[in-house]
């Protein structure tokens, strides 16, 4: 590959910060100038800039980051897991029938508000380390998802990136039919001339006309062509705007791709983020055995709680004196009875206040709480068997990624190297049309040799400039591609 590309490439997609910083200016600027420029006004972007606009707007990208930010809230929420639980209660409510009063413990039949606080903590101590396998599977799962955003940009600069090239393909197609039809468009007029001077042959005016209607129609269809492409990468974009293309970066001629299919594949398990994604949920599923056997594990807790309540009933007598009283008792001196007086302690009934209860009611419990699985159903052996089938799954898809992986590459890299021999054939073809199209187009306009000749020489020429030009960004295609499988387009 030329090193004018390669150099290209690697500055597209370096991912420093001032690099981010550029592209996000770019992407800034232009979607400012979709909101400022009308529907029919084209956008002209080179290939750093298209990118850049698909990696900010594309819904697949997007999607893709949505759930890597969910798995980083389910990574905090593992990891917070850690931290004690520290959990108030509180209630009021109203009593009436028979119930037991808060304060006094006793059965009693009136109506009674009632209030009950509380503030409890529980700290896991150990759970056969399930808390620390999750972090782990959970950690493991998030970075498999930030490769999977990586991913998911990946094949979007590849789709890109070939979109563009395809756009640029089918712009020098139509130009080609464009320039084809000019230099017919001369004949046309010698021949007319000729024909209107009556020293022409009438038949070759018409067979020119002929082959004018043909260049049309090939016009006609790569006009369509290109509108094509180009509706496709405003899709990838996803802008509502009419794009236009620079090729400013692909003017040099294509040289011969230097690497195996085997290396490219190698270096596709080193760099690529598929393999990288695949790799890390098998480590995430692996930690997921890991959790389910902690269910064999007893699990040992501590907790502790403050508690208090209150009752409308509860009361507080206070002493105010002593007073003698009669005790209903006699005493019989003579034939007279005298009364036995006994001294009395008076008390005055006092409502307790609500937050002096709160206060005086307190207590506290604190202890090791243990529970130790004897028998649940098999649900540990069968969770860490399920847990098993996944690992197992997981393993076997992403061998089978691999096996994919590596035929595609194979497949691109003979279609790349056919791509490139087409390019040097038809390369020759060209420089031998081109040399007998200008010998027969001397002949012809001096009637030496007739139309036949002129229109078969003329369009084997036209032709193989087609075939050379769709060879070129075919062969262009399938380098990218390659690139792509070797993990640069980041």
């Amino acid at each position: 590959m030329d090193q004018e590309l390669s150099i290209f490439w690697m500055e597209v997609f370096q991912t420093n910060k001032v690099n981010m910083f550029k592209k996000l200016i770019s992407v800034s600027f232009f979607i400012f100038s979709i909101s400022i420029f009308s529907q029919e006004t084209p956008l002209e972007l080179d290939l750093d800039e298209a990118i850049a606009i698909a990696l900010e707007n594309n819904l697949d990208v997007k999607t893709s980051a949505l759930r890597a930010k969910t798995s980083a809230v389910e990574f905090k929420r593992t990891r917070n897991s850690r931290l004690p639980n520290l959990n108030a209660n509180y209630n009021y409510g109203l009593n009436t029938g028979r119930s037991i009063d808060p304060f006094t413990n006793t059965y009693i039949d009136e109506e009674l508000t009632f209030s009950n606080a509380g503030i409890g903590l529980g700290v896991t101590l150990f759970n056969g380390f399930q808390i620390k396998n999750r972090i782990r599977r959970d950690r493991l799962n998030l970075e498999a998802s930030e490769m999977e955003v990586q991913e998911a940009r990946q094949k979007m600069v590849l789709n890109v990136t070939l979109a563009y090239f395809q756009v640029l393909n089918n712009k020098d197609l139509f130009e080609m039919a464009k320039a084809r039809r000019v230099s017919t468009l001369d004949q046309v007029e010698r021949l007319k001339n000729l024909d209107d001077e009556g020293v022409g042959s009438p038949a070759n005016y018409t067979d020119i006309r002929g082959q004018l209607a043909n260049d049309n129609a090939l016009i006609a269809d790569a006009g369509n062509n290109l509108k094509a492409s180009k509706l496709e990468l405003e899709r990838l974009l996803n802008i509502d705007a009419k794009v236009g293309v620079a090729a400013k970066y692909f003017m040099m001629e294509p040289s011969e791709y230097d690497l195996s299919a085997e290396e490219v594949f190698q270096e596709s398990l080193e760099n690529l983020a598929t393999f990288k994604a695949g790799e890390l949920r098998i480590e995430a599923a692996k930690e997921d055995v890991k959790v389910s056997r902690s269910l064999y594990y007893p699990e040992i807790s501590l907790f502790a709680q403050l508690n208090s309540n209150y009752s409308s009933l509860a009361r507080l007598f206070n002493e105010t004196g002593t007073a003698l009283v009669e005790t209903g008792q006699f005493v019989s001196i003579g034939d007279r009875n005298y009364s036995v007086l006994g001294e009395q302690i008076n008390f005055v009934e006092e409502e307790i206040p609500y937050h002096d209860q709160l206060i005086n009611n307190l207590n506290s419990n604190i202890g090791v709480s243990v529970s130790i699985p004897i028998f649940n159903g098999f649900r540990a052996k069968n969770m860490v068997a399920l847990q098993k089938i996944v690992l197992e799954e997981r393993e076997v898809a992403y061998e089978r990624i691999k096996d994919e992986f590596q035929q595609a590459i194979h497949e691109a890299h003979n279609d790349m190297q056919t791509a490139f021999e087409r390019y040097v054939i038809y390369g020759e073809q060209v420089n031998a049309y081109s040399e007998s199209f200008r010998v027969n187009e001397i002949l012809f306009n001096n009637g030496v040799s007739n139309i036949v000749d002129y229109i078969i020489s003329k369009n084997n020429l036209d032709n193989a400039k087609i075939n050379l030009a769709n060879a070129r960004y075919e062969y262009i295609f399938r380098t990218k591609i390659l690139d792509y499988y070797r993990g640069y387009a980041i």
